[in-house]
């Protein structure tokens, strides 16, 4: 084993880019593991710390090659539209577990598992249920796994703010529901920093973390935020759940639907950190708020 190698699966997403950004400047050595791994680019010292690993979760003799010698193995391969084999339990459940399974035997120090706030077993969503069973197969697999569940994640080039700003293109926004749903909005550099701290030596060894950012607002807050910021008068207008599903059913037989049933069934519950959950206080970090960072997403307000 590496003493210090860490293996982020995912390194390419969203998520998983920020994390290995994050390690690099520590000072780490990464393992970024993906089906395409060939991107993001880093700074040419970072380069040389940096290991780039094509693998697919699902491959078993992969994902074997890819976590030996690792120190610590982060799990951040996200999947949130299925797609032929790309199902949410071949990734969320039966990769994670796999996943888990190969840390373990190779000796691995720390898993941490991505997962999401609100992950249930008895939500309509497949996908929350999926991320649900993948949390249990998991700790079935690697006991001492640190589960870390972020709230709806925000950041440069996202899909949460980009997508309001779209919307407040339009005279009249519709709001899911009344939009009285309360979010936590997390910074995607925030859940990329306790990642981190996370994975270093002196950091708990298990563990459940609920990551939430420093504002809780209600979404048509959310959307009212984002329009002052851009300097947009908008009339915003309540459409029921219902009407919606309708339209996320029509659309799910396009190739990438632009709405899915799972992330309404998101928007349709308080996506907010527990307070029984340890959070960002328990790793020494202050979180940002979504209207802090608002200009690193949208640029200055106009």
């Amino acid at each position: 084993m590496t003493d210090d190698l860490i293996t982020v699966f995912g390194g390419s997403g969203f998520l998983g880019q920020d994390v290995t950004r994050v390690l690099l400047a520590r000072g780490h050595t990464v393992r970024l593991v993906a089906r395409h791994p060939q991107h993001p680019r880093f700074g040419r010292d970072q380069e040389k710390r940096l290991q780039r690993r094509a693998a697919d979760i699902r491959d078993p003799g992969a994902v074997r090659d890819a976590v030996a010698g690792s120190r610590v193995v982060i799990n951040a391969v996200s999947l949130y539209t299925e797609r032929g084999d790309l199902t949410f339990e071949a990734i969320h459940v039966r990769a994670a577990a796999g996943l888990a399974a190969a840390a373990r035997d190779a000796g691995v120090a720390r898993l941490l598992q991505v997962s999401g706030i609100g992950a249930t077993l008895n939500s309509p969503s497949p996908y929350i249920r999926a991320r649900a069973r993948g949390e249990a197969a998991v700790l079935d697999a690697f006991p001492d796994a640190v589960i870390v569940r972020p709230a709806s994640l925000f950041g440069a080039g996202d899909a949460l703010i980009r997508s309001l700003a779209m919307l407040s293109r339009a005279p009249v926004i519709p709001l899911f529901g009344r939009g009285l749903t309360r979010l936590q909005p997390v910074w995607v550099e925030d859940v990329a920093g306790a990642l981190a701290r996370l994975a270093d030596h002196t950091a708990p060894a298990a563990g459940l973390y609920e990551l939430g950012g420093a504002e809780t607002l209600r979404y048509r807050a959310l959307v009212a935020a984002v329009c002052r910021h851009l300097g947009r008068r908008r009339v915003r207008l309540a459409v029921p759940f219902v009407l919606w599903h309708l339209l996320a059913m029509g659309l799910s037989r396009l190739p990438s639907p632009p709405l899915t049933r799972d992330q309404l069934w998101l928007m349709a519950k308080d996506n907010v950190a527990s307070r029984e959950a340890d959070g960002f206080a328990a790793l020494g970090m202050r979180p940002r708020g979504v209207r802090e960072a608002l200009p690193v997403c949208l640029g200055p307000p106009r």
